[in-house]
């Protein structure tokens, strides 16, 4: 056997062994930008609808749109893992994404996005959420609409509250 036949060989099964889920193989996995450790869990002061407000806010709001430009980018299943590499993205991973190319880190309970979760509320009265975010952009009842309209409306919401601690 040669070398290279016993490399493909070895890549196969490797693949193979993989793909059936055995645990003696290591796939490599993408690197969350932010491990799901570091998100806090909410708190009353968190929940406040008047936590301040910054340009930064309305800066990763219109990043969050861009990322979800269009229909072809959002992924519906979100599982709340967002990595560099992703093509698509859920609503929690399109703002996570932003807050890290707006602030440099992820800030998960940044008023931008606590205003996001407040909107999501508005759209779903009634409905209980484990994690508002990845909740109401996994209902089956959502649409791209939908996760592009709470954006707006959070991002209006942002920019009246600034706009009133500049007058």
């Amino acid at each position: 056997m040669t070398r290279r036949t016993r490399a493909i060989l070895l890549m196969t099964i490797t693949v193979a062994l993989a793909a059936t889920g055995c645990s003696s193989v290591r796939v490599a996995r993408p690197v969350p930008y932010v491990p799901a450790s570091e998100y806090t869990p909410t708190s009353p002061d968190a929940e406040r609808r008047d936590l301040p407000v910054t340009a930064q806010d309305l800066r990763i709001l219109d990043r969050a749109d861009a990322i979800l430009s269009d229909q072809a980018r959002w992924n519906r299943q979100d599982d709340r893992t967002c990595t560099p590499g992703d093509t698509t993205w859920s609503l929690f991973c399109a703002l996570q994404r932003a807050s890290v190319e707006v602030l440099g880190a992820y800030d998960h309970r940044r008023a931008a996005l606590q205003e996001v979760r407040f909107a999501i509320e508005a759209a779903a009265p009634g409905q209980e959420f484990e994690h508002r975010l990845r909740d109401y952009n996994n209902l089956p009842t959502t649409r791209f609409e939908d996760v592009k309209a709470v954006l707006h409306v959070a991002r209006e919401r942002i920019a009246d509250r600034l706009a009133a601690t500049k007058r």
